[in-house]
């Protein structure tokens, strides 16, 4: 069942918003944040699964009033933004508008938690300390937090159930501390569902429209806290069959270090524009040879032509991470230098 846009959290909506900016426009806002909202932000668009229309639209709208609203605040204060928005939408809606405001403008506590399934936040914070567990349900919502305690082990549920009754105030830096620690774990449960809804995708891009600083700053945070999904959108940046936008000289640089047996085994079944490339940066007695171990080969599993693809295709991204080759993203104007 997809969720309104109402059950979005704040960071899930500041994605969702990039994404309908489109890549470029996305691009030029990344490059004013700071690199921490960069990471946060990439992550949760590489989250996102299918998005329904109706969710877009209210995202948009409530950027919209919010942003007034916001230039009002700022200009009169709250009082003032309150007899502007009731003037131009009525009472309840000028109340509404204001009461998102506010509530945006607080920093809640483990707020990535909130629309989270219950039995998936349960399997995450069982094995943590009974005092950990207790500050967790203490910022959750009233009803997940219930369904948490009903299902933890008889003696746990009792202790955890007082520490939360004698709780007082949290250290700010304690707090942080659990969340990152739990942001990792909650990251490992992003399901292949949710990856092949075409999260990943919507990154992959953006980054071809930042600058390679945005770019690897996002690509690097994400590496050091979700190397998997790094990994992942890393290998959706450049495909295989991407070679023909590459100047000969990086063909050529390619090929040195390339086996030729992969070589030959991740040239069957691409276009003839894929083959070409290749043949027109080797001599002609190394294309006849290629073409014969091809032949040789015979029919050949999709599975073992894809992996073939795949280890140049890493190839190349160490070629490029080196120096040695250089891959153009977004607006560069050559392919190669």
């Amino acid at each position: 069942m997809r969720r309104a846009a109402s059950e979005l959290s704040y960071r899930q909506k500041s994605a969702l918003l990039l994404m309908l900016l489109g890549p470029s426009r996305a691009a030029l806002v990344m490059q004013h944040l700071p690199e921490e909202y960069i990471e946060a932000l990439s992550l949760e668009m590489a989250r996102l699964g299918k998005v329904h229309p109706d969710q877009k639209m209210q995202v948009i709208t409530d950027f919209h009033e919010l942003a007034m609203a916001q230039d009002i605040l700022s200009e009169g204060g709250l009082d003032a933004a309150r007899q502007v928005l009731e003037q131009a939408f009525g009472n309840d809606k000028a109340k509404d508008i204001i009461g998102r405001i506010v509530e945006a403008m607080k920093v809640v506590p483990f707020d990535f938690l909130k629309n989270a399934d219950p039995s998936q936040v349960l399997s995450i914070i069982q094995d943590e300390h009974p005092q950990t567990i207790a500050l967790i349900l203490a910022y959750l919502p009233l009803q997940s937090a219930s369904m948490i305690l009903t299902k933890l082990p008889t003696e746990l549920r009792a202790e955890v159930a007082g520490r939360v009754a004698m709780m007082d105030q949290t250290p700010p830096e304690v707090i942080n501390r659990i969340e990152k620690v739990l942001e990792k774990k909650v990251a490992s449960l992003v399901t292949s569902e949710m990856t092949q809804a075409g999260g990943p995708k919507a990154l992959v891009e953006m980054l071809h429209s930042v600058d390679r600083s945005t770019e690897r700053v996002i690509l690097d945070g994400l590496a050091e806290s979700h190397p998997e999904l790094a990994e992942a959108v890393k290998n959706m940046m450049f495909v295989f069959e991407d070679i023909v936008q590459l100047d000969d000289r990086a063909i050529q640089a390619i090929l040195k270090e390339v086996d030729m047996k992969d070589l030959a085994t991740s040239l069957k079944g691409v276009s003839k524009e894929v083959q070409e490339k290749v043949f027109r940066n080797m001599s002609e007695r190394a294309v006849g040879m290629l073409k014969e171990e091809m032949e040789y080969m015979g029919p050949t599993r999709l599975k073992v032509v894809e992996d073939s693809q795949q280890r140049i295709v890493n190839i190349i991204r160490k070629l490029e991470e080196a120096g040695e080759i250089t891959v153009a993203r977004g607006s560069e104007e050559d392919v190669l230098v």
